[in-house]
């Protein structure tokens, strides 16, 4: 009795792209193999159109033709010699690993006021003196506020939010003594009132947009 030996994919080469299938990279090997440059060129041109077919999403890039070109390179590991319409990729600035980004480093006081409220106060004290920059250092106390009790829902005390001020602005910001902020009040019914709204927006879309009902039943197979 013959032993059949079984062709599994652990055995087989490596997808290069496997969205194109292990079809097309067996055709692009036999393309390849072929020692006539006239046959290589039909061949490959054959395989472009396939390729075509089997990725209709690419035609909706702009040259989606070079794209197919440049794959078919790079999946013959740039070993296929055919006359292309556009340049041939280059194998070293394809396999070469991005640059690595560089992470800011950002000393932040308060993670609960971020990043943005301290770049808010770093600029208001280039403002020259003037109603503009006590609007402003307002405007920015009562943001602290508000974002501070995104922190903390609970409670929030005045005091501490003109500390922290004068704290991240090193002095230099000062606010008036009869300024009042925001009433903790106000700012929670604001922002349920915000949520309310986006919730009741969202109800609306999926209202109009009923999701299609599942059928949980399976058909029998006889």
């Amino acid at each position: 009795m013959q032993n059949i030996e079984k062709d599994y994919n652990t055995r087989r080469p490596q997808m290069v792209i496997p969205e194109y299938g292990r079809n097309i990279q067996k055709m692009i090997a036999h393309a390849v193999s072929l020692e006539d440059k006239e046959e290589r060129n039909k061949m490959a041109n054959a395989i472009i159109s396939v390729m075509g077919q089997l990725n209709p999403h690419l035609r909706d890039i702009v040259d989606f033709k070079h794209k197919l070109w440049d794959h078919l390179f790079i999946i013959s590991d740039f070993k296929l010699d055919v006359d292309s319409p556009y340049p041939t990729p280059d194998k070293e600035s394809i396999n070469k690993k991005p640059e690595r980004l560089s992470y800011p480093q950002n000393d932040i006081h308060f993670k609960h006021y971020g990043k943005t409220i301290e770049n808010l106060i770093e600029q208001a004290i280039l403002f020259e003196e003037g109603e503009e920059k006590i609007a402003l250092i307002k405007i920015i106390a009562n943001l602290m506020k508000k974002t501070y009790l995104t922190f903390n829902r609970d409670s929030v005390n005045d005091e501490l939010i003109l500390s922290d001020l004068k704290l991240l602005s090193k002095n230099k910001l000062v606010l008036e003594n009869d300024f009042q902020f925001i009433s903790t009040e106000n700012i929670l019914a604001l922002d349920k009132t915000k949520r309310q709204t986006t919730n009741a927006k969202n109800k609306k879309t999926n209202n109009n947009n009923p999701r299609p009902k599942q059928n949980n039943f399976k058909k029998r197979k006889y």
